[in-house]
């Protein structure tokens, strides 16, 4: 292998397995060496346990002898994100105000991975209660970016987004409900896909929210999605058992021709676009319609009440659940996080009904302007990563949510949207791509995104932090 050992992807991990050059004993340890060398400046993970992973990767190894692995997975290392909970351990959910008590069973990405015998390496962190779009918590240490470490890895799924661009294994697990996924896709430079809502079951399943694959390459995204798309009657919203081929991702440049894709570069709402995210969408675009593909222009469709609808509704909702904890717990919570709830304590029932109304205006505004395209293309953020002692791009806590115009119309209407990174910003950070595809259709995206990974330029390699 001239890669080394924790740079493999899951396809090269299981294909070396099956033909015996690889153990997943030899991959973890590589694994567990590279976390262990680039933690104390990354801080990606929460319940880093090598001991207990290794007994994993050996079983893996016993079964592979045998002949008798669990899938095309078994012994490939993943890390899952705190809020995705796993039997055994606490789920702090990224905040200090929260006991450390065990959960009684696993969540049901995480339950699938395990029956599929992936090797869980590590949880990763994420911000107080996850709604904020960096690595701020007052209880995991401050996750980076690892392309810069002065700056934010994104978030809600911080620690996912830095581990998978750092090299801590191939296979990373996020959830996202107005960007948590792809924001940090976008700005750590790999692949990301959020699916249909309900396309993989939650245990505790909300509005928008859904759970995803973070990884370096469309292929292991798909590789993943094979895995986690599974029923769960633990969530009352998930769609019917999918009858999807998910190894029918590898398509080549050719998928692109004559597909219909809407080009959006103004998001209708929030902040200014970055002329260096624009630059290289734009060239994206063009890529897309040299392959084949009709590209149109679009027109905005998110509006400023849309989005600040969306964000008192939430402030609303996070209020509740901050006026129920005893005031030495609620003391512990992210200040940022306890202005912005507390700014809501104005707010009347009017206001709030209207507030909840822009979920259903957003929804559907969005469904209307993207019903002609197959596919729709556009920046995952109109902003480079910002400090990452910022809780947020703005750091403002009455301007939270400016930098999620384009990725929260996706998780409302419930349609499958990516980020690619497509470029670079002058100073060599990543620039992700968004593709949103047709409710349902996330094997489309994944194949679309496959065929612009074919056609993109040569990507840079991944940062070292050496």
């Amino acid at each position: 292998m001239t890669k080394p050992l924790y740079a493999l992807s899951a396809a090269e991990l299981g294909a070396a397995y099956r033909s015996k050059e690889l153990s997943p004993v030899e991959v973890l340890r590589a694994v567990n060496e590279r976390i262990a060398a680039l933690e104390p400046k990354l801080h990606a993970t929460w319940l880093f346990r090598p001991e207990f992973a290794l007994e994993q990767a050996r079983a893996s190894e016993a079964r592979w002898l045998a002949g008798a692995p669990r899938g095309a997975l078994d012994g490939v290392p993943v890390t899952i994100k705190d809020n995705l909970a796993t039997a055994g351990d606490p789920m702090p959910l990224g905040t200090a105000s929260y006991d450390l008590v065990p959960v009684p069973e696993d969540s049901p990405p995480a339950a699938r991975l395990k029956e599929d015998g992936t090797v869980l390496v590590a949880k990763t962190t994420m911000p107080d209660v996850g709604m904020l779009s960096s690595g701020l918590s007052t209880f995991h240490e401050l996750s980076r970016n690892p392309w810069d470490l002065s700056r934010t890895p994104g978030g809600s799924s911080a620690g996912a987004g830095a581990a998978a661009a750092a090299g801590y294994g191939p296979l990373h697990a996020g959830t996202d409900i107005g960007g948590s996924l792809r924001l940090p896709a976008s700005w750590c430079g790999i692949f990301t896909l959020k699916p249909s809502f309900g396309r993989i079951p939650l245990s505790t399943p909300y509005m928008g929210r859904c759970a995803g694959p973070m990884t370096r390459t469309v292929e292991d995204a798909a590789l993943m999605m094979q895995s986690v798309a599974q029923p769960d009657s633990r969530d009352y919203s998930e769609l019917p058992p999918p009858a999807i081929d998910w190894l029918a991702f590898n398509v080549d440049a050719s998928f692109l021709a004559g597909k219909r894709v809407g080009l959006l570069m103004d998001a209708g709402c929030g902040l200014p676009l970055d002329l260096q995210i624009r630059k290289a969408v734009l060239d994206a675009a063009k890529k897309i319609a040299a392959a084949g593909a009709h590209v149109e222009e679009m027109k905005p469709f998110m509006t400023p009440k849309m989005l600040q609808g969306m964000d008192h509704f939430w402030r609303m909702r996070s209020l509740g659940d901050l006026r129920a904890m005893a005031p030495e717990r609620r003391a512990k919570m992210l200040p940022y996080i306890d202005a912005w709830a507390e700014s809501a304590a104005g707010f009347s029932g009017e206001h709030i009904f209207d507030a909840y109304s822009q979920f259903v205006a957003t929804r559907a505004a969005t469904i209307a302007a993207t019903v002609g395209f197959d596919f729709v293309i556009s920046p995952v953020s109109p902003n480079m990563p910002a400090p990452a002692e910022h809780a947020s791009p703005t750091n403002d806590p009455l301007r939270s949510l400016e930098h999620i115009g384009f990725t929260v119309p996706y998780n409302m209407s419930e349609q499958p949207a990516s980020s690619v990174n497509c470029g670079y910003s002058d100073a060599g950070l990543p620039i992700g791509l968004q593709v949103a595809g047709r409710r349902f259709d996330d094997l489309g995206v994944l194949q679309f995104s496959r065929a612009f990974e074919l056609i993109r330029d040569a990507q840079k390699p991944w940062p070292e932090l050496q």
